[in-house]
């Protein structure tokens, strides 16, 4: 008998247990203590336009639809500008470009299902180029999804390998605390996309999502009672408590940085070094220690630094330290190398380009890119996971009045003049047909303004210009970065020129990445965003072109035409310019023309006809 009581008990408490955990779901416990303000004209919209603001959001991106009409509106109405494109990835592109030049999080906002799926590739392209994204999706309504709703599609599953933070609002009292949440998490440790997505119930006000729920005819009798019940709890709990007081500020951001012990190990590294070299990497210009103390750190020690990614233009257009050429044979003689920032993946050879016998010091916020393929081609004598921008100042500050050998330095920076002065010559050859590539781009960078900002986006035209194009100055190149994408080029140029209104925007173009955002010049229209275009077009996809012609034996679906694409820019507003080995002698005149047409509020394209060379035979498609 009394084991009966206890098990009876027992089953009382689980059943008690299980209500309880019932009712809190439902929400229950939350509405006795919550109002439901059923007349409040007030929406989701709202809150997340506060939240923005209060984050020193100025910018969100879009393409517009329905689901997340009350986010845009209220983020105008609360002076957050809203800029529309042609495309959704080019949306979470120019947010890119926002987070990489303002140090912020940048944010695009996008409809349910195939206005989310579009920005995949974008979104992929953030996480790899670690930038701080947050990406608002809308979503079918919190009761019909999964039930074939309009553009209802499993959102979170796609996201969640793609992002640092994926979650779902399910009230609208949640807004608040997740969308600080994923502000914080975009930015903290090695930082990367976020993404929120809205159910259309959560952003619409009461009275209309109200309407939705009712049901016109409902089951008769107890199952009816309890179906309507359910949706009128329901929707109370949707509102409860939704237009409370709520801190909106920014929670903190965790960075991760190199101990006391770890840089003093490395100051006792570099100052025995004969012969050091830095490579740095986009880590190296984040957040918080701005571009210009990295810069003066750099030149304090007088090192020679190899600069890639968005580093590049960190120490000038003539910086003395600055070795732009001969990087695997510099990496080879070097007896330490600092990589700051920098991964050892493809672009370093996957780490082969290291000598084995140089002492390496490897930072990184990623443990994961600290440490990728040192189990085979390499090996870190010192392994740092944190910040690349504050280990580097603290390493000039420990090392105040040690400069790296001259000899060293000068041996590195003939090699560049040398390698240079060939170059230089290859943009004065005569090419078969049409205009040299290398003298058009030559040409660009003496002219371009000190101020400009380029943005790469293209193969074969795009690598020729890495080597001769120099940026100005910190954070004035932009590239998609390991990802390799193309079709970033409308998407960048469109943040920077809104981060940047005063400074030249150029974008550098294949003829074949241009396809992807040649649009975008209606979005540079009417957004008053005057930026130039230089179209390398030798009418084929080159850069596969080079090698699938002579390993098989054919040119397949690498062919393209001369197309008038500065045809396309006049129809959209802008303004366009043929050039041909016929505008050869006035070339200078024209790229001075377009540079006019920008200032004077036109987006410019140059449609240049170039011929082929042989200056990047050997250079990597896959």
């Amino acid at each position: 008998m009394e084991l009966f009581v206890v098990i009876l008990g027992g089953s009382a408490f689980v059943t008690t247990c299980g209500l309880a955990l019932a009712a809190y779901k439902l929400g229950l416990f939350y509405q006795l203590f919550h109002k439901t303000e059923t007349k409040s004209p007030r929406h989701g919209g709202e809150s997340v336009a506060e939240v923005l603001r209060a984050h020193g959001i100025k910018y969100v991106f879009t393409l517009v639809g329905g689901h997340i009409s009350p986010i845009l509106v209220a983020c105008e109405k609360m002076g957050i500008r809203i800029v529309d494109t042609r495309h959704e990835a080019t949306a979470v592109f120019a947010a890119d470009a926002v987070a990489r030049l303002s140090g912020t999080v940048g944010v695009a906002a996008v409809t349910a299902g195939p206005g989310l799926t579009n920005t995949v590739t974008a979104v992929k392209n953030a996480q790899m180029a670690e930038s701080p994204v947050l990406l608002i999706g809308g979503a079918a309504g919190t009761l019909l999804q999964g039930r074939g709703a309009l553009q209802d599609i499993d959102q979170m599953s796609l996201f969640k390998p793609l992002c640092k933070f994926c979650a779902s609002i399910r009230t609208i009292r949640e807004i608040v605390p997740t969308l600080r949440k994923a502000l914080a998490i975009a930015q903290s440790g090695t930082p990367g996309p976020v993404f929120i997505e809205f159910p259309i119930d959560t952003l619409y006000p009461f009275h209309l999502v109200s309407k939705e729920f009712a049901v016109k005819n409902p089951p008769k009798g107890l199952m009816g009672k309890i179906v309507s019940w359910y949706l009128t709890n329901h929707l109370s709990n949707l509102f409860a408590g939704a237009w409370e007081r709520r801190d909106v500020s920014p929670l903190p951001v965790d960075i991760p940085l190199a101990t006391d012990t770890q840089v003093q190990k490395c100051i006792e590294l570099v100052s025995r070094a004969k012969k050091p070299v830095f490579v740095l990497g986009s880590q190296a210009t984040l957040p918080p220690t701005p571009a210009d103390d990295v810069r003066k750190a750099l030149e304090s020690l007088g090192i020679p630094c190899f600069l890639g990614g968005m580093s590049r233009g960190l120490l000038g257009k003539d910086s003395p330290i600055h070795i732009r050429q001969n990087r695997r044979d510099a990496l080879k003689e070097a007896d330490l190398v600092v990589l700051a920032g920098t991964v050892c993946d493809f672009r370093m050879s996957y780490g082969r380009v290291l000598n084995r016998r140089s002492k390496i010091i490897a930072v990184n916020r990623d443990k994961s890119q600290l440490l990728k393929n040192s189990d085979m081609f390499w090996k870190p004598t010192i392994a740092i996971q944190g910040d690349a921008g504050s280990f580097l100042a603290r390493l000039s500050e420990g090392l105040k009045g040690h400069r790296c050998p001259a000899e060293w330095l000068q041996a590195l920076k003939a090699g560049d003049v040398t390698k240079e002065k060939t170059n230089r010559s290859k943009a004065d050859e005569k090419t078969e047909h049409h205009l040299n590539p290398l003298k058009v781009l030559h040409l660009v960078d003496e002219l371009m303004s000190d101020d400009s900002i380029i943005v790469a986006d293209g193969g074969d035209f795009v690598g020729s210009a890495a080597y001769i194009m120099r940026p100005r100055g910190p954070m004035r190149w932009l590239d998609p970065g390991a990802f390799g994408t193309l079709g970033v080029g409308g998407g960048f140029a469109l943040g920077a020129k809104l981060c940047r209104p005063e400074s030249e925007v150029w974008i550098v173009y294949g003829d074949g990445s241009l396809g992807y955002s040649v649009a975008e010049f209606d979005t540079f229209t009417r957004h008053k965003t005057p930026v130039i275009a230089v179209v390398g077009n030798d009418a084929c996809w080159s850069q596969i072109s080079r090698e699938q012609v002579p390993i098989l034996g054919s040119n397949v679906a690498c062919g393209l035409a001369f197309t008038d694409y500065h045809t396309v820019a006049d129809g959209y507003g802008g303004k366009g310019f043929l050039v041909g080995r016929e505008d050869e002698e006035r070339l200078s005149d024209v790229i001075l023309q377009a540079q006019r047409e920008s200032r004077e509020g036109k987006a410019v394209l140059l449609n240049v006809l170039i011929g082929k060379t042989n200056f990047r035979e050997g250079s990597i498609s896959v």
